[in-house]
């Protein structure tokens, strides 16, 4: 049970400080800027990681959870209440959010700024290469590397949201896309945050399958 409470905190906390700087940022008319909403979502994630990582993996985003899944690098039994702890605390740190800031419309969500697909293609691209990084840095080779994995990703967050930011919001997470569209009822465009991240991340697996199948465990 330890594992899945860790997925639940994990998401709550990318989510409450995450979307509630952008929240923040828009209370205060760019008080925080693009580039500190950017470093707000990787600070928080590199946190994470390094709490939880030993006891859950650190997942807190269920794009990684599927794609691990697929390529048979997860356990399928976890995979499912994997998905479910992330959404909750997801939703449960929106949900917060709304308490505090009732008049916010759309509490952080992810929406696209042009045609959706170009937000497809981004975020479909870029959750592809965080997942080759997650892969890469966490992996069995990698063992002299693992204990900067959280200061890697959570830098390749704050560069990734920087790039797809303008264009998509930056998700790479369908839960973190998921709570503040359904608790805001911006849901519209909320298929494109749940199939691209999902999608990337899975070629992403196999890809790394491809490269380095020896290395792979069921």
């Amino acid at each position: 049970m330890k594992k899945y409470l860790a997925e639940f905190l994990g998401t709550f906390a990318l989510v409450f400080c995450g979307t509630g700087s952008v929240i923040v940022n828009q209370q205060t008319e760019g008080g925080l800027g693009f580039l500190g909403v950017s470093v707000a979502f990787g600070i928080i994630i590199t946190a994470m990681i390094y709490v939880f990582g030993n006891t859950s993996g650190a997942h807190i985003n269920p794009a990684v959870t599927i794609g691990l899944t697929i390529g048979k690098m997860f356990p399928k039994k976890d995979a499912v209440l994997y998905i479910l702890f992330q959404i909750l605390g997801a939703l449960f740190a929106s949900g917060l959010l709304k308490i505090m800031f009732p008049e916010n419309t759309t509490l952080g969500a992810t929406l696209p700024s042009g045609e959706i697909i170009q937000s497809f293609i981004i975020e479909l691209v870029l959750t592809f290469f965080l997942m080759l990084t997650i892969l890469g840095i966490t992996s069995q080779e990698a063992k002299e590397t693992a204990a900067l994995s959280g200061i890697v990703i959570g830098a390749l967050v704050i560069a990734l949201i920087l790039i797809a930011g303008p264009i998509s919001g930056g998700s790479f997470n369908p839960a973190r896309s998921i709570a503040p569209a359904l608790i805001s009822g911006n849901t519209n465009t909320l298929w494109l945050y749940l199939v691209a991240p999902t999608t990337g991340a899975i070629i992403a697996t196999l890809t790394w399958k491809g490269f380095f199948s020896s290395s792979t465990t069921n």
